[in-house]
C-alpha cells in the first residue's frame, strides 16, 4: 500500500509539511512586486481567481494573506497525493473544492470535473478560488480551458501569481515542484485578467498562458532560481 494512501500517515505528512511550510515562509525576505494590483482586488471584495503553475502549488500560501484578502479554497484534484496536500494547504487556511480542471475539451469527464465546477463557482460568489491551470497531470505550463471558462461564466477576474524562492528543493516530478528553503529569497509577482467579452477561448488561453509565464519567468529572475 502506498504510503500517502495510509489516513493517518497522510495526516501526519500533511501536518509536518504545513509546519515546515510556515518556518520557511517567516524566515525568507521576500521582494513583492506589481502589489497594488492585488491590493485593489482584495480590497474590492467578492470572486477572484487565484491562478500559479502547480509546480509552484507548495509557495502558494505566502501570497494570500488571509487578514486583509478575500476567504480562500483551493481546487484539488481527488487523487491520493491530492488528498495529502488538501491537507497541508487547509492547515494554513485554505480549505479545498475537490476535483480538477485540467481535461481541456471534456471538463465534465475529468474527476469530480463537473462538481468541481459548480462548487467552484459557488465559492466565487463569496471569495477566492485557487487554481493550478496545468494540473494535476499536466503538461507543465499548459493551460486548459477550465480557468477562463471559470472567469467567463463567474466574471470574477484572474490573479496571476508568479511565486519562487531560493533556494529550494526541486522534486523529480512531472513539474519539477518548487518547496521552500528557510532563509533564502522569495518573490511574489502579480498580473490581472478579465475574460474579455465576446473573445475567442482558444485565443484567452494562449494569452493567459503567456502572462502566466511571464509573472513566474520574473519571480524566478528576482530570486535566482533556475529553470
Amino acid at each position: 500500500m502506498r504510503p500517502l494512501r495510509n489516513p493517518f500517515i497522510q495526516s501526519a505528512l500533511a501536518w509536518l509539511l504545513a509546519q515546515w511550510m510556515q518556518f520557511c515562509f517567516a524566515t525568507i525576505r521576500w521582494t513583492h512586486e506589481n502589489q497594488a494590483v492585488a491590493e485593489q482586488v482584495w480590497a474590492q471584495g467578492g470572486g477572484v481567481l487565484c491562478v500559479f503553475w502547480h509546480s509552484r502549488i507548495g509557495l502558494a500560501p505566502a501570497s494570500w494573506p488571509l487578514e486583509r484578502a478575500q476567504p480562500a479554497k483551493g481546487l484539488i484534484s481527488l487523487s491520493a497525493d491530492g488528498e495529502f496536500i488538501a491537507k497541508a494547504v487547509a492547515l494554513q487556511g485554505f480549505p479545498a473544492v475537490r476535483g480538477s480542471s485540467a481535461n481541456k475539451d471534456k471538463i465534465d469527464r475529468a474527476k469530480g470535473g463537473s462538481q468541481a465546477l459548480r462548487d467552484g463557482l459557488k465559492q466565487l460568489k463569496i471569495g477566492a478560488l485557487a487554481v493550478t491551470p496545468d494540473g494535476p497531470r499536466g503538461p507543465a505550463n499548459t493551460m486548459a480551458e477550465g480557468l477562463p471558462l471559470m472567469a467567463k461564466l463567474s466574471k470574477a477576474p484572474a490573479l496571476f501569481i508568479g511565486l519562487s524562492c531560493n533556494p529550494a528543493i526541486r522534486l523529480n516530478s512531472w513539474d519539477r515542484a518548487v518547496l521552500p528553503l528557510p532563509f533564502g529569497k522569495g518573490a511574489i509577482v502579480w498580473d490581472r485578467a478579465d475574460f474579455p467579452e465576446g473573445a475567442d477561448m482558444a485565443a484567452v488561453v494562449a494569452d493567459w498562458t503567456a502572462r502566466m509565464n511571464a509573472v513566474e519567468a520574473r519571480a524566478d529572475a528576482i530570486t535566482g532560481l533556475k529553470p
